[in-house]
């Protein structure tokens, strides 16, 4: 199955969506508890996170940070307890109430972008810089109106 992350360096959106979908992480080699938190948190970030990146995009200051997150979670080659941990960051930047709701002016995603910049530190070694190029050429596409 073609990789995910090569898929979007090709630009061919299409399938990169449908591999994305495809794709399972094999979560089984982590304790029960903690694989099926992870499992939930995968199925939680792939079914709505270009919907709410879309949406949000233009208001966020760190829509870079948390598109190349995306795709360091769902590269086959990032550690899979790091994946875990982005995919946890995700998921909760994808909730729609949170501890302060999105919908609020200014501190909104300020809660989002605390938890997900305290995730990337801690993991900045495994979002390469082949990540953030990916997630600038995502942001392109979506502020042309794709995706």
């Amino acid at each position: 199955m073609p990789h995910l992350f090569g898929l979007w360096q090709a630009r061919d959106v299409r399938r990169c969506t449908e591999v994305a979908r495809a794709e399972e992480i094999k979560w089984s080699v982590l304790p029960q508890e903690e694989a099926q938190r992870a499992a939930d948190d995968e199925e939680r970030v792939r079914r709505g996170f270009w919907k709410k990146l879309k949406t949000t995009a233009a208001r966020i200051p760190f829509a870079e940070e948390v598109t190349a997150a995306y795709f360091a979670a769902f590269d086959r080659n990032t550690p899979l307890k790091v994946r875990a941990t982005l995919l946890a960051a995700l998921a909760y930047f994808i909730l729609p109430f949170d501890f302060a709701p999105d919908f609020l002016p200014i501190i909104g995603f300020s809660d989002d972008m605390a938890l997900l910049m305290g995730a990337l530190k801690l993991l900045s070694n495994h979002v390469t810089p082949e990540h953030y190029k990916a997630a600038r050429e995502a942001l392109d596409d979506l502020r042309k109106g794709g995706r």
